[in-house]
């Protein structure tokens, strides 16, 4: 019925700390597993971090951004059945992480 893809992200550089820089790498990520934004949020947190979330064509996109840990937390959810091809290193690369960790939910219907 659908996966939640979790990805736990290490040794970020700072720019999780920069608003526009995280939006864009997020509209490039969500471009990357082939939905469309239907609508999308984004909150500066003084001192530092972001938060970012987007109701996409397939479901939904978050970050919560870390910059004083070098962490990024992503979520995406999905009503596709499978997780897109290369996604772990797409985000790797977007976010300019050392490390990344990915866990996978598959969401289904018992009746």
């Amino acid at each position: 019925m659908a996966v939640q893809l979790i990805a736990d992200l290490y040794g970020c550089s700072q720019m999780i700390d920069d608003v526009e820089a995280v939006k864009k790498a997020a509209h490039m990520a969500i471009e990357f597993v082939g939905a469309q934004i239907v609508e999308e949020c984004v909150h500066e947190f003084e001192p530092i971090g972001v938060t970012y979330f987007a109701v996409i064509s397939t479901s939904h996109f978050s970050i919560h951004t870390w910059p004083e840990y070098g962490y990024a937390a992503i979520d995406i959810f999905s009503c596709k059945d499978e997780v897109v091809d290369g996604i772990s290193e797409k985000l790797k690369e977007l976010f300019e992480a050392e490390r990344i960790e990915l866990h996978l939910v598959e969401r289904k219907i018992n009746s």
